[in-house]
């Protein structure tokens, strides 16, 4: 598949998505909405894809929407016009809802909704230049694109409210403590990604994209639903019997699975 506005390939078990827009820090278009939506399609029907990794080309992760493309065009269809979301909530959902382990690989700076890209994402790996701005009253906005439900379930509320209402940067080393990022790392960021979206990928497959959504129903759950949905999940995971028989072979054996999802 072509794309215009960013880069997709496949390393071993795990995709590479590369916002591709390096002039405009990777800022936000109709376009790269739209190769980001078929991208993510892609990677999801892919049952080679066990993981996603995004990044960004250039020096910046994603600096938020556009702003110099003006305004969006009108709707087109009723269904368009009945979204109360708009692209905004699109945006969320689509990182939200990927059914597999998503990485953000933060190679730079991080702002807007391109920081609550990349608070939807799993987990964050990010390099040395990895900065994070919530930016949003700066542009007499309130958070949108999911900001607001995402930065507090990582930080806490006051974490957040602070990041919010000054609209401040956060280097690398405040965001590891603070959460905002999973680790760190010296050497090559995307070959860094990669690898740790390969220690997701030696585990069987239908477990691991099991447990994502039990994790993600826990996280709003009361203990007895979280409980009920975990047994839901189990029998998910077991659908998988070959991986289940792998998974008692190795064991016995001491040696590595090899698993197919099946």
């Amino acid at each position: 598949m072509a794309y215009e506005t960013i880069t997709y390939e496949t390393r071993g078990q795990v995709g590479v998505l590369t916002l591709n827009r390096p002039e405009k820090l990777n800022a936000i278009s109709a376009e790269l909405r739209r190769d980001v939506h078929a991208a993510f399609a892609v990677a999801r029907q892919d049952d080679g894809v066990r993981a996603l990794v995004m990044t960004g080309a250039g020096r910046g992760f994603c600096s938020g929407a556009d702003l110099t493309a003006g305004l969006p065009p009108p709707a087109e269809s009723q269904n368009e016009r009945l979204d109360e979301m708009g692209w905004v909530g699109r945006w969320a959902r689509l990182f939200h809802d990927f059914d597999k382990p998503l990485i953000g690989a933060i190679n730079g700076v991080c702002a807007g909704a391109g920081m609550s890209a990349a608070l939807a994402c799993d987990v964050r790996i990010g390099g040395p230049g990895a900065r994070f701005k919530t930016t949003f009253v700066e542009r007499s906005l309130s958070p949108d694109s999911g900001l607001s439900w995402f930065l507090p379930r990582i930080v806490g509320y006051a974490a957040a409210a602070d990041l919010i209402f000054t609209s401040r940067m956060v280097e690398a080393q405040e965001a590891l403590s603070l959460g905002l990022l999973n680790r760190l790392t010296d050497g090559d960021l995307v070959e860094a990604a990669v690898a740790y979206g390969e220690q997701m990928a030696q585990w069987p497959p239908l477990a691991v994209r099991s447990a994502k959504r039990v994790l993600q129903h826990s996280l709003e759950s009361e203990l007895e639903q979280a409980l009920k949905y975990e047994s839901v999940g189990l029998t998910v995971a077991r659908r998988a019997v070959n991986d289940a028989r792998e998974q008692a072979a190795a064991f016995r054996e001491k040696r590595k699975g090899v698993y197919t999802g099946t």
